[in-house]
């Protein structure tokens, strides 16, 4: 069957993407006839016209859960909103450049620091405007790591929340607020904003410091929704990118879905590939992604994985994969092909036509520019709550979020109380690696393994051919680390023909976090972690950076346990690297991997 959802919006833009579904995204003639069909159920049902007018019995029936989508609806007219705001951001932007400020630095967690993390791998500062850095990480190393890197007198730091009491944006701001005091600086709220909603407690904060500004954002839109709002916005501008051009991308990209018969919608259509794909178990959306913007990865993961990983149900994003042989997938991917056209993509490309000929579906979507980013952002919101009315499920709440949070703040409370954490014993110790086990897979007796490498090898090889593994390393992302794990992740993928994914702790508690216990049981977990060598206080708390560090891994390994997922944890020693080198080496000589 050929398929074709391509669409030709308007002419007055060049920051306007172009998406082909490929004729073998449908394998079989009764899923074409099922595409076609949920298409005319939609239009039939007047859903194209019913999304743009913000109507929430879209997802659910419930009088409670109606309200608070109603709340969570604000991101569909956010291109046309900010558009009549986008001055002031652009105003202050200049402001601070011509004050001389070198640097910004976004304190944030999820969908208050993913966009920025995007903006600044894929356009990087104009010059004359500030370099930008992301801090969502709570390892002391990497807070010592940033401070390396800035002048704190020519810092502007961004505290980004939505709901005001995020605790790592919170003992960030306090950090560098001390650090600046200790300057004997006159006013260190001179070198500090917020972006949040109003009335949070981060606005109170703001004013007891003497921020120089508060952006109040729109309340009527979750954090991973955000990215078109003055969480993406402010800290782009800030860079120098033209942030204007990017909302006229978003807003052709608005009007090309607003009541445009879902076939022909390229957010709709998207939206309910996704959805079949899922129902016929194709659930590892597998992003390929052209060097300039593979970035974009990091934003979308959160998007998808958060709002549809719930009820045992989900949508798996799998980003940062380098495209493998058709061999080494299985029947669960669906692989989204998204590419600047100025990028040399032949390898990708040939990879990608390999793919189809095997019968792999592929979307592909092939941007002018990197502005176009602003388009791909609103497709990639409609697509997925879209996805969420074929699921069925509400793509607007996050349920098990809390259950780390909850676990991590009794975990400190003990700690606060004892001075330590309690310590279970390991299941196998092999000089300074420990691997401990949660209760779903203690039948792993340590007796039988006389190496790290052989009780590891033995846990991931229960993996079944629907199931996808797992990496959450809770330690700074140095290049030589994230080649290790890059490394292990494609040999499993081969090996044993199942998704990976590579998921930075803490901050996959606010993007990723909600799909491991909320979605379907086909995740294997391998949490990894080292002891903080370095102790960094926070500001009016009873303990520092390095006990939050390991109280968010020990509360989601706890977590993770609880809601009856297979997970190990494995302690690496003080010597991150030494350790992680240590345990790659016993799982590669175990395989012979070359």
């Amino acid at each position: 069957m050929n398929m074709d959802s391509s669409h030709n919006p308007a002419k007055n833009t060049s920051t306007i993407s172009d998406e082909k579904v490929s004729p073998q995204h449908i394998n079989y003639a009764e899923q074409g006839m099922e595409l076609k069909a949920m298409y005319s159920s939609l239009d039939e049902k007047q859903i194209p016209t019913l999304l743009f007018e913000k109507n929430p019995h879209l997802w659910v029936s419930d009088p409670q859960q109606v309200n608070d989508i109603s709340q969570r609806l604000g991101w569909i007219s956010l291109p046309d909103y900010y558009l009549e705001h986008a001055a002031e951001i652009i105003e202050f932007a200049s402001q601070i450049k011509n004050e001389g400020y070198t640097y910004a630095v976004l304190l944030g967690m999820g969908g208050s620091s993913l966009c920025s993390e995007v903006a600044r791998e894929t356009f990087g500062s104009v010059e004359g405007y500030p370099q930008l850095f992301v801090l969502d990480n709570t390892e002391p190393d990497a807070i010592v790591d940033l401070e390396d890197k800035i002048e704190l007198e020519k810092t502007l730091f961004i505290a980004a929340s939505k709901s005001g009491n995020t605790a790592e944006t919170l003992s960030f701001f306090q950090y560098f607020y001390q650090q600046l005091e200790k300057k004997n600086h006159k006013n260190p709220g001179d070198h500090f904003i917020a972006i949040t909603d109003e009335g949070t407690p981060l606005v109170k904060i703001a004013e007891q410091h003497k921020f120089r500004k508060v952006f109040i954002n729109p309340s009527d839109l979750g954090g991973r929704y955000s990215v078109l709002s003055a969480f993406g916005l402010v800290p782009m501008a800030l860079m120098g990118i033209d942030i204007i051009e990017l909302l006229n991308s978003a807003r052709q990209m608005e009007l090309s879905c607003k009541a445009v018969p879902s076939a022909m919608n390229p957010g709709i259509s998207l939206g309910v590939i996704l959805g079949i794909a899922q129902r016929h178990g194709r659930d590892k959306v597998t992003f390929i992604l052209s060097s300039s913007i593979s970035s974009f990865g990091l934003w979308v993961e959160q998007l998808i994985a958060e709002s549809t990983g719930k009820e045992g149900h989900g949508l798996i994003p799998v980003s940062g994969e380098t495209p493998g042989q058709p061999g080494v997938y299985g029947k669960d991917r669906i692989f989204i092909y998204m590419f600047l056209s100025t990028d040399h993509n032949g390898d990708d490309t040939a990879k990608v036509e390999s793919l189809e000929k095997a019968g792999h579906p592929i979307v592909r979507i092939e941007l002018p520019d990197k502005l176009a980013l602003g388009g791909e952002f609103y497709r990639w919101e409609i697509a997925t709550a879209i996805a969420g009315i074929i699921m069925n499920i509400n793509p607007f709440d996050q349920p098990n979020v809390e259950e780390s949070k909850k676990n991590t703040n009794q975990l400190l409370a003990d700690w606060v109380k004892d001075g330590a954490f309690k310590k279970s014993a390991p299941l196998l110790q092999t000089g300074d690696i420990s691997i401990y086990a949660g209760k779903k897979v203690e039948s792993l007796a340590s007796g039988k393994y006389n190496t790290a490498g052989d009780l590891v090898n033995s846990f991931t090889t229960q993996a079944k051919p629907d199931d996808y593994i797992a990496f959450l390393p809770y330690f700074m992302l140095t290049s030589s680390r994230e080649e290790i794990l890059q490394n292990w992740r494609h040999h499993l993928r081969d090996e044993l023909k199942v998704a990976t994914t590579l998921l930075n702790g803490p901050r996959y508690l606010h993007s990723t976090g909600q799909l491991h216990k909320g979605g379907p049981d086909t995740g294997l977990f391998i949490l990894l972690m080292g002891d903080d060598e370095e102790s960094l206080p926070i500001p009016e708390s009873k303990f520092g950076f390095d006990i939050l560090h390991q109280a968010q891994a020990l509360g989601d390994f706890r977590s993770l346990d609880e809601k009856g997922r297979r997970v190990i944890r494995i302690h690496l020693g003080k010597d991150i690297d030494a350790g992680l080198n240590q345990l790659y080496q016993s799982v590669y000589n175990k395989h012979h991997i070359s």
